[in-house]
């Protein structure tokens, strides 16, 4: 069993233009002010972090990591969600996930595609230098669009997808198992591992590598309606990220997983901040610890109804009061007996 770390958060949904949500440094001591001991930090925002350079400058790296540990904080994972979507994209959404490209690759897959990878590879080695042992993703989707089977899907279409995929992302888990840092695949529906299924046809395509592993978010499987404690039992030897955070699902005569192309206030299966929706924490929170999972407990904000503001501010409390200080006792210890082989052998009536 291990006490998990935090309360950490995913800065991605705080950044902006105003302070102190606009450097790296505010949004650390305003993050430190509400109770957060550690941040997670979106490589794609130069706001934050410079990936590249990262990963090139092991001093640049030590730069950061001092100015997040000005603030009495730790990094728990470096993000590259936006990258990594970029490993992998179908047609359909090309259009869409060029606006997470820099220009120049924009309207060129080959081009895109190279540049994700790239980022993916730099992802590996600044965290590395900045001494984690964990790094946060997406995987990427060819396969989303045929989720639905309708019209019906080839025979082997989705077994070539899944090739391809596990193409694309061996030689990145294999940088980053050079890098001695655990690549986590946050499983998200609109990716292709989206449930424990997929992860395992993932797996299988890359050989059970190591650094294959998950970053577990029970949100997406409330919206999936999937057991996302029995997940923890499946999967908890790959868990080594995790998200805080909420959902709701409410099925009417109207609409059901789908959504009908509803905004998220009016979906039946919706995002809230932590404690507001209906996933047990408390359950999930005695899970992990009782695996020994390693790794933080980050807030994710992505509340339809609640300001990212108040949602921060009562996302720290809440982390920080599931946290569960594993024992190293035995509740009846007190009641226990010296014993040995030959009184054990007695009281069997072998002796």
């Amino acid at each position: 069993m291990k006490t998990i770390k935090g309360p950490g958060i995913f800065l991605a949904q705080f950044m902006g233009d105003s302070a102190p949500f606009n450097t790296l440094s505010s949004i650390c001591k305003w993050a430190a002010s509400l109770g957060y001991t550690a941040v997670q930090i979106p490589t794609w925002d130069k706001r934050c972090i410079d990936l590249q350079k990262a990963a090139e400058s092991k001093t640049y790296a030590d730069e950061i990591k001092g100015i997040v540990a000005e603030h009495g904080m730790q990094i728990s994972e470096l993000s590259t969600h936006l990258q990594g979507q970029l490993v992998a994209v179908h047609p359909a959404y090309d259009q869409l996930f060029d606006s997470f490209a820099p220009e120049e690759v924009r309207g060129n897959k080959a081009a895109r595609t190279q540049w994700a990878v790239q980022q993916l590879m730099y992802g590996a080695q600044a965290s590395a230098h900045l001494g984690l042992t964990a790094h946060a993703t997406f995987s990427g989707s060819l396969l989303w669009p045929t989720f639905h089977p309708w019209p019906q899907r080839p025979a082997g279409l989705v077994e070539e997808g899944f090739a391809e995929l596990g193409k694309r992302w061996r030689p990145i888990l294999d940088r980053f198992d050079a890098c001695g840092v655990d690549l986590c695949y946050e499983i998200h529906p609109g990716e292709d591992l989206f449930d424990g299924v997929t992860y395992e046809m993932f797996l299988r395509e890359v050989n059970e590598h190591p650094r294959a592993c998950i970053l577990y978010d029970p949100s997406h499987f409330v919206l999936q309606q999937l057991d996302y404690l029995q997940y923890i039992d499946f999967y908890h030897e790959r868990i080594r990220a995790f998200h805080v955070k909420d959902a709701e699902f409410n099925s009417s005569g109207k609409q059901g997983t789908f959504g009908g192309y509803q905004p998220w206030a009016l979906r039946a299966g919706r995002y809230r901040s932590p404690g507001d929706g209906q996933v047990d924490f408390k359950s999930i929170f005695s899970k992990l610890a009782q695996y020994g999972y390693p790794g933080w407990a980050v807030m994710e904000w992505e509340c339809c109804i609640k300001h990212p503001e108040q949602g921060a501010k009562e996302g720290a409390p809440f982390i920080k009061d599931h946290i569960i200080r594993v024992t190293d006792k035995t509740f009846d210890d007190f009641a226990a007996g010296g014993t040995d082989r030959t009184s054990n052998r007695s009281i069997l009536g072998l002796e």
